[in-house]
């Protein structure tokens, strides 16, 4: 059983954590969650929900029953919107080639581009009418820049169009970020939204996917212009980038104006380093390593939980997994992580 949450719901708290400032009190985070938590939790069988506004309804129960200040609702209930690949066969790794259906200009100008206007954004308004006092909605992106780019085109085929077509790879990076851009638009100007998530991978462990240069040029700018859009409707923009990306800190901070920056990995900048790192000049949200969420026992999570919300004061931070709950984190290990809050 999960234990009844020990403060009421108010945003607010988070709010304070985005704009770098200490909370009254720890503050959860996290990017999504999956449906064997989600029914654990509820009490109720979340897979035989077979309809939006119930699954809808039981998110927001599970998040507000977890402590949560809001509850991420997945884009894919708002906006139908998403750009076709070939696909590929799901297996536990797959090539960042496969999929690919834009090879050269007759194919990009043949693409059936998504219009990011049609989509159920009353189910969005609607939404709000199933918070519970003090919460408000935060919302992901349908894929990311990068991420979709490299879905369309393939990843080996990206890196030898870049130097081979510079204008089309323009074109197509465009043809996403402006689609992107206009979702952000929407999705901001609803008044029960708090935050939203622009999720976009950019790097491996080492270092980025590109080259920064080429993040700089092709990339960067559309985030810029989606950061503003956010900001323009008095929302807090949340980046979820996975890899290393301490080569552009700099850009997500001083020119992109991140709020806040999520999904962090110990093999490449464990959470305690970032925080002490950054956290003056971004919010530092999540961070408990997925591996050792994973495999690590209750009391040891327990223990670096405490000690992070000790370390930090909880000012510019707040607690929550270094990238998200898929179904094979033990659920007495997410349990474990989040009571600390209450203690």
């Amino acid at each position: 059983m999960i234990a009844p949450r020990k403060y009421p719901a108010d945003f607010h708290q988070l709010e304070k954590v985005l704009c770098r400032q200490t909370p009254d009190r720890p503050v959860l985070f996290e990017y999504f969650v999956n449906g064997d938590l989600i029914s654990f939790v509820n009490d109720e069988s979340f897979s035989s929900l077979n309809n939006p506004i119930d699954q809808i309804k039981s998110i927001i129960r599970f998040f507000y029953a977890a402590g949560y200040d809001y509850a991420t609702i997945p884009s894919r209930y708002f906006d139908t919107f998403s750009f076709e690949t070939a696909g590929h066969e799901k297996k536990e790794t797959v090539s960042l080639n496969d999929g690919a259906v834009i090879t050269d200009r007759k194919s990009f100008e043949s693409y059936n581009w998504p219009d990011p206007e049609k989509g159920n954004f009353e189910l969005l308004l609607k939404s709000a009418s199933f918070l519970n006092d003090g919460m408000k909605l935060i919302i992901p992106g349908p894929g990311g820049l990068l991420e979709n780019v490299i879905e369309l085109v393939g990843f080996e085929n990206l890196c030898f169009m870049i130097y081979e077509d510079e204008e089309l790879t323009k074109e197509i990076f465009d043809a996403v970020g402006s689609r992107l851009l206009r979702f952000y638009e929407i999705c901001s100007s609803v008044a029960p939204v708090g935050a939203l998530i622009v999720n976009d991978d950019w790097g491996f462990k080492t270092q980025t996917m590109l080259s920064p240069e080429t993040l700089r040029q092709h990339v960067f700018p559309w985030h810029k212009r989606m950061v503003e859009a956010i900001h323009r409707n008095s929302k807090y923009a949340i980046l979820h980038s996975c890899g290393n990306l301490t080569d552009v800190i700099d850009d997500i901070v001083e020119d992109l104006k991140y709020d806040a920056k999520h999904s962090f990995e110990d093999t490449i900048l464990p959470i305690e380093k970032a925080w002490e790192l950054w956290h003056d000049r971004i919010a530092i949200m999540g961070g408990i390593d997925m591996d050792f969420l994973v495999r690590g026992e209750p009391e040891k999570i327990k223990v670096r939980c405490r000690k992070m919300l000790a370390m930090t004061g909880s000012t510019a931070y707040a607690l929550g997994s270094g990238n998200s709950i898929p179904a094979y984190v033990p659920i007495e290990n997410y349990l474990a992580m989040i009571e600390v809050v209450n203690e």
